[in-house]
């Protein structure tokens, strides 16, 4: 049996300040620690239930986080940025998969570092007619390659997109009060809970009760940017239609496909603050 685990920081609990997630911030280890720990908790768990081969995504920013060192034996680690298929690289032939650390989609009140996928670029992503979050968009191309998502664990804000896929075991690691405050259980009583969680998802998977999440093709995509000097760079590809100052439009055959090209668009766009900022 294998395992697919995607771990991000910003819905991890006790990360509530930038310096949690600059790889320079004075708080950087500390988040490194956390996320370290709790995956290396939720792998255990995985390991002692069948499961003899779990891949890891270290999937923040550098995506260089987790701790290589503390992993297990049977755990692969997926490290690196930019790199295709960003948040799920190398999910492909998994049985299962589980979210770690996920925060709210951009605009979500009282969530911690609300953003989706990138908060310099991005404000809104539409698959479909639905804004999504980074965990919906994740789960919805681990679903086209017949990957159900089990536990999904982090910002207690993100419960609400939970209710796309209601067979998912969800975990709550903080609660928020604002985008850079929350309260969070202990670590152990944290560790409790995801194990857990993933004693009740693998009995699920066992009788058949958990499914890959299925999007109706092909795609239509809207991306809506902070800046329309994005949404300019975004409309030079022919298949890019400019809707208004802010957003662009596309339609996909495969939400591979749609994935890569929002990675695109999101590098345009980025590639556009690196030169303005100069």
């Amino acid at each position: 049996m294998r395992a697919f685990i995607s771990v991000d920081l910003e819905g991890l609990p006790y990360v509530v300040s930038r310096e949690h997630l600059l790889v320079k911030g004075t708080l950087y280890n500390e988040a490194r620690k956390i996320a370290t720990r709790l995956v290396k908790a939720t792998a255990d768990a995985l390991h002692e239930n069948g499961f003899d081969e779990i891949v890891i995504a270290d999937s923040h920013g550098p995506m260089v986080n987790v701790v290589p060192e503390e992993m297990p034996e049977y755990v692969e680690l997926v490290r690196g940025f930019p790199r295709p298929l960003s948040m799920v690289a190398f999910a492909k032939g998994s049985d299962m998969a589980l979210f770690i650390g996920y925060h709210a989609k951009a605009g979500t009140a009282y969530a911690t570092f609300d953003h989706t996928y990138s908060g310099a670029t991005i404000d809104r992503i539409e698959i479909n007619g639905i804004e999504v979050s980074e965990f919906l968009m994740n789960a919805m191309l681990l679903g086209e390659w017949g990957i159900p998502l089990g536990v999904l664990a982090g910002d207690e804000a993100l419960q609400k997109d939970a209710e796309m896929t209601p067979w998912v075991e969800f975990v709550p690691l903080k609660r928020a009060s604002g985008r850079y405050s929350a309260i969070s259980p202990s670590l152990p009583r944290i560790e409790a809970s995801i194990r857990e969680a993933i004693g009740r998802a693998i009995r699920k998977l066992e009788r058949g009760e958990l499914r890959p999440l299925e999007v109706k093709k092909p795609m239509n995509v809207r991306v809506r940017f902070l800046n329309s000097a994005h949404a300019e760079v975004a409309e030079l590809l022919p298949f890019v239609e400019r809707v208004d100052g802010k957003t662009v439009a596309f339609r996909a055959e495969s939400v591979e496909d749609a994935y890569k090209v929002i990675e695109v668009l999101v590098f345009a766009a980025a590639g556009v603050n690196y030169i303005v900022s100069r």
